[in-house]
């Protein structure tokens, strides 16, 4: 049977995720077959297998990291909030239960039966189990009915490595207050801690670590410095830090640049699959921010309605604000929108929910740039998919016929007679098929598709990227200008030495990496900060 490993952490967002997908990397590297595993994962990002079951963002980037097809058993029970203090329950990539969260505890023990049994499926396939912990193992309070953090470690007898944030401050309390609150059996299994996103100088920390060692008698297995360029997909939607915050990729310093295009994600109080977009995020020249509820629409190049787990209440949330009077406003006027899933369901004229799947308010209006109504369902579609695209004018002129690869995840369906699909579904896992996805408008400057993991597709996002340029009269491949040529609504990045002047626009300075690369370039960071030596003798194998 596998050895076993677990990362636990002081709390959320310390790095959990990530320093489970560096190593299952290194681990890769060395030589090992790795699995990653975690019994029970809340998050809105989610992704389809080939066998059209759902998982965790987490662990399909764990998984790619590790070399291997995402599995459902890496992450058997998915929770999924929804409005009013209720969650979809996904079980073995299926949904279970929609539950209050009252009521999940009472079903904790035939979950804890299914999660067993994962993990002794994926013992008996690999050599080590990488198994990652959720939120801090000293929630007091839910100690008692928690199957993701020391009942796991206990029930696989592994190790336990104990991460905490510096970057938050308090780490040394964090990590001494959370051994301390531990049962002396679950102590026990806690073999070394690890330091995540360090800035600055590492010899003032040392006092710190020595410190940290002779109160706990464990050891500090290194300290992790806080990166920058390395893109690893985040386990959940959009951080609360994030949202008004834009990604732009760094040009050169010396340069005095403004990016070209602003893209504009409307950031809905649930959205969900919010990974759909960080591709745009990586691209140079290309401006992306996450607008909030209360936030200033602006005059964006694009405007992207994201998916929802509750569009209604989302829909609904939009036009108390006043952005979705301002996204139709800006339709009219010609900026180009696309809605992936929710968000295309928003784009609609009406969403109808008969049965009450999402909520009581039967039907609602919807903004009425495409022409469609959804209807909800309680089966819930989840597929791969392959698709073609059919339209070959506006945002996706050039793009006729192109094949694009992505997954399906929705409870509704949406159709409308005199809608113009945007894509033509050609095969699924079980074989060759034909239908259509989306919609587009007269113009195809309104675009709603189903699929997401739409912008990873290289080719069709670099063509829509440079529409959307050309309509600016650039050239489709431009990414920067200088400070003198006014051609984007966004705040100016000043480098060293800018002098105002107007310049062409200019071509591409990189390639993007490719994810691969991010998972080396992970690896080679946390592999030159951890003692990998002391961790492979705490996981009981030979480097």
């Amino acid at each position: 049977m596998a050895k076993s490993l677990m990362v636990q952490g002081t709390g959320s967002w310390v790095g959990k995720s990530v320093i489970v997908a560096a190593l299952c990397r290194i681990l890769r590297q060395d030589g090992w077959s790795v699995a990653p595993f975690k019994s029970q994962n809340m998050a809105l990002n989610s992704f389809v297998t080939r066998d059209g079951k759902e998982m965790g963002r987490a662990q399909v980037v764990q998984a790619e990291a590790a070399g291997l097809e995402p599995d459902v058993d890496m992450n058997p029970i998915l929770i999924k909030p929804e409005a009013d203090a209720k969650a979809q329950v996904v079980v073995m990539g299926k949904p279970y239960k929609t539950l209050a969260a009252g009521d999940y505890y009472r079903h904790t023990p035939e979950l804890l039966a299914v999660a067993k049994e994962s993990l002794a499926r994926l013992r008996a396939r690999y050599d080590i189990v990488l198994i990652e912990g959720a939120g801090s193992p000293a929630e007091v309070n839910l100690h008692a009915h928690e199957i993701v953090n020391m009942r796991i470690a206990k029930l696989a007898q592994a190790p336990v490595l104990l991460v905490g944030d510096i970057d938050k401050g308090g780490v040394f309390a964090s990590l001494v207050g959370t051994l301390a609150l531990l049962d002396d059996d679950e102590r026990e299994l806690v073999k070394g801690f690890i330091i995540n996103k360090f800035r600055g100088d590492i010899a003032l920390l040392r006092p710190g670590l020595e410190f940290l060692e002779k109160r706990t008698g464990r050891p500090v297995l290194g300290v992790v410095p806080y990166y920058h360029g390395i893109v690893i997909a985040e386990e959940d939607s959009v951080r609360q830090s994030q949202v008004g915050a834009r990604f732009t990729v760094p040009l050169p310093l010396d340069v005095c640049t403004v990016p070209l295009l602003d893209i504009a994600v409307i950031h809905l109080p649930r959205i969900s699959n919010s990974t759909d977009f960080e591709p745009l995020q990586q691209e140079p020249g290309v401006s992306v921010r996450y607008v909030p509820m209360y936030g200033e629409l602006g005059h964006p190049d694009l405007i992207i309605l994201p998916g929802s787990k509750s569009t209604i209440a989302d829909l609904e949330r939009l036009r108390e604000r006043g952005l979705a009077e301002a996204i139709v406003r800006r339709a009219a006027e010609g900026t180009p929108v696309i809605g992936v899933c929710g968000g295309f369901q928003m784009l609609g004229k009406e969403i109808r929910d008969p049965e009450g799947v999402e909520s009581g308010a039967g039907s609602v209006p919807g903004l009425g740039l495409l022409e469609v109504t959804t209807v909800f369902e309680e089966e819930k579609a989840t597929c791969q998919v392959k698709a073609r695209v059919a339209g070959d004018s506006g945002l996706l002129a050039g793009c006729g016929g192109q094949e694009v690869v992505g997954y399906e995840i929705h409870m509704g369906r949406s159709n409308g007679a005199e809608a113009r699909p945007a894509f033509h579904v050609v095969e699924r896992p079980d074989g060759l098929t034909d239908y259509p996805d989306g919609a587009t408008d007269a113009s195809s400057k309104v675009v709603g598709t189903y699929l997401h993991g739409l912008f990873d597709n290289t080719a069709f996002r670099q063509q829509l990227l440079g529409n959307l340029r050309r309509r600016k009269g650039l050239g489709p491949d431009a990414t920067s200008v200088a400070l003198g040529d006014v051609v984007a609504d966004v705040p100016v990045r000043q480098g060293r030495g800018c002098a105002p002047g107007p310049t062409s626009p200019s071509a591409p300075t990189s390639r993007v990496p490719s994810k691969e690369e991010h998972y080396d370039a992970l690896a080679d960071l946390v592999r030159g900060s951890l003692d990998m030596e002391r961790v492979y003798r705490i996981i009981g194998v030979k480097r």
